[in-house]
């Protein structure tokens, strides 16, 4: 899976990846050249009192260190590009994945998850693919060469490398065998320090006014602890390897130099050969345990790698269709046929044999008792969800063989909780539509009844607009999205109790303003409160996902017990 992900991205830049292997391989060069040059000047110059022979291969040296130097950075530089850039390619894919995912796939996974996933996840991946890239040739020509370099140099002490590489390579993978169930676990931790963090940022208010903070805490402490628990663990096993490394290397450098000893004072071999030969062990460890290193970060990045291949093989309930219809015979107009839905795992269905139409132009009421179904109802108009049986037509195609941008290019949607984006009124406002003009947005604020507040704000439309909007009080989050949905000019404009922050006057004044301005515009409207709905066309009531009734405002209160109770309710309340 981790080879998959990284060969998906990186073949993009072979260029880059042929530049890295070129300059490693120099620069491993380098390092096996100069154990052999340095071992001439002890043997030949040192030992023979040739000083030109030590300042010209000296300055050999310095000359063959510098190419080194230099092309460690150029093959450091592309590695980095490399990396970079597949990390940023992976973020796209996940980013446009899950920007095409039904409301059921985000719910599946989890906020929370999607943001480690998309962020620390690929940072794993995108760590090791750096590193991989820079030790893909360094590590194994340093190993194997150095192998090969210290044979030549005949000194009898090959037992000694036979002897401590394999050790090493047992440490290392004893170690790296202990660490991948660990790397799994931390990366389930830390979605859930995300999802609770985001929880509480999120629900900071409700935590303040019941006095939560303690317990909160507390909460936060307990999943803290156990990401600190496994990291701990992993942190232990990860500071073990360079001990025992280096454990393993100085043992192995004391028998080249006690062993190597005895055969220099018998004039068996030269200082400097047993020098250049101490100098290839070094080399030979430093290239195992660059293999090790990166053997322990292959474990955590193939499990964030299997987690990002979750998120990008995932296939949305949102098929598009493969002969997508971009036209419409009849904007604006809405159809319900025996429309059931029913959530992944739930034992009945949410919503069962609603069937109602709404004509261009017309305003059409949905109300019911908490739990009825109602924003489950709307929520299939725009395709957040499909319906499981049944079908909902949209300017008289099924929504399900509608061009997708085409359909959501004649919806606008209020939700039950208006979000509103960090930045300025007006670029909230042209969320809908880019191209439109100061004008057309006053004019939606003013359809909306936001036009007086937002010219009290400093800067007007340019006034500043917090993420989520909490800089606004909720009735003017809901005028503000409300009028982002005017300004998108679409055929049917979807209300999901939104009216519900409103005092009763500025509620009248909107509804009549929504009326009188958009005449030509279908409005499918969510409300709780009766005095919201009583001029609409038609009103549909819904009860524990069933439809019993539909009809208008008189009609209904004449003839349907369930939408009675609602008004009688009511009209005791606002009386």
């Amino acid at each position: 899976m981790l080879g998959k992900i990284l060969y998906r991205y990186l073949k993009e830049y072979r260029w880059l990846l042929g530049g890295v292997l070129a300059f490693q391989f120099i620069a491993a060069m380098a390092s096996l050249y100069l154990p052999r040059l340095n071992a001439n000047i002890i043997d030949q110059g040192v030992a023979q009192g040739d000083t030109a022979y030590i300042w010209s291969t000296g300055t050999v040296m310095l000359a063959i260190s510098l190419g080194q130097i230099t092309a460690s950075i150029i093959a450091t530089y592309f590695a980095a590009r490399a990396s970079m850039a597949a990390g940023r390619d992976i973020r796209r894919d996940v980013y446009e994945k899950v920007s095409g995912f039904s409301e059921r796939e985000v719910s599946t996974f989890g906020p929370g998850s999607l943001i480690t996933r998309n962020t620390n996840d690929v940072q794993q991946v995108q760590m090791l693919a750096m590193m991989a890239s820079t030790m893909l040739v360094n590590a194994p020509l340093l190993a194997i060469g150095g192998i090969v370099m210290a044979l030549q140099q005949d000194v009898g002490l090959s037992w000694l490398i036979g002897v401590s590489v394999p050790t090493l390579l047992v440490i290392a993978g004893l170690i790296i065998s202990r660490m991948v169930p660990l790397f799994r676990q931390f990366q389930k931790k830390l979605d859930a320090v995300n999802r609770i963090l985001r929880e509480q940022l999120t629900g900071v208010r409700v935590v303040r006014a019941f006095v939560r903070e303690d317990i909160e805490e507390e909460r936060f402490r307990g999943a803290n602890t156990d990401i600190m628990v496994v990291g701990r663990k992993v942190g232990s096993l990860f500071v073990l390897l360079f001990p025992l490394a280096m454990l393993v290397l100085n043992i192995t450098v004391v028998g080249v130099i006690w062993f190597g000893g005895i055969q220099v004072s018998a004039g068996t071999v030269e200082i400097g050969t047993l020098f250049a030969f101490m100098q290839y062990v070094g080399l030979i460890m430093t290239g195992v345990l660059m293999a090790s290193f990166m053997a322990i970060m292959i474990p955590r990045a193939a499990v964030s790698a299997e987690r990002i291949n979750e998120v990008l093989s995932s296939e949305s309930t949102l098929v598009k269709p493969g002969n997508p219809v971009s036209e419409f015979p009849a904007p604006g107009a809405i159809r319900f046929d025996e429309v059931e839905f029913s959530y992944p795992g739930a034992e009945k269905p949410v919503l069962q044999g609603i069937s109602f139409e709404a004509a261009a132009g017309e305003t059409v009421a949905i109300v019911g008792s908490t739990g009825s179904g109602k924003t489950t109802l709307i929520s299939l108009i725009p395709r957040l969800f499909d319906a499981t049986a049944g079908s909902v037509s949209l300017g008289g195609v099924d929504v399900r063989e509608a061009d997708l941008d085409r359909m959501w290019q004649g919806i606008g949607l209020v939700p039950q909780r208006p979000f509103l984006f960090t930045g300025t009124v007006a670029s909230n406002l042209r969320f809908g539509r880019e191209e439109a003009t100061d004008e057309e947005l006053w004019q939606a604020l003013e359809i909306a009844q936001g036009r007086d507040f937002v010219e009290e704000m400093a800067g007007g439309l340019n006034a500043r607009i917090s993420q989520g909007g909490t800089n606004v009080s909720g009735g003017q989050r809901q005028r503000l999205a409300i009028a982002r949905a005017i300004v998108h000019q679409p055929d049917v404009l979807v209300f999901d109790d939104s009216f519900s922050a409103l005092d009763l006057t500025t509620d009248a004044r909107l509804r009549q303003a929504l009326w009188r301005e958009l005449p030509e515009v279908t409005k499918i409207v969510v409300a709780q409160r009766i005095s919201t709905i009583t001029d609409a066309d038609r009103i549909v009531v819904l009860d524990a996902g069933r439809m019993v009734g539909v009809g208008t405002h008189e009609k209904l209160l004449a003839t349907n017990t369930t939408y009675r109770e609602i008004v009688e309710s009511q009209l005791g309340v606002e009386a």
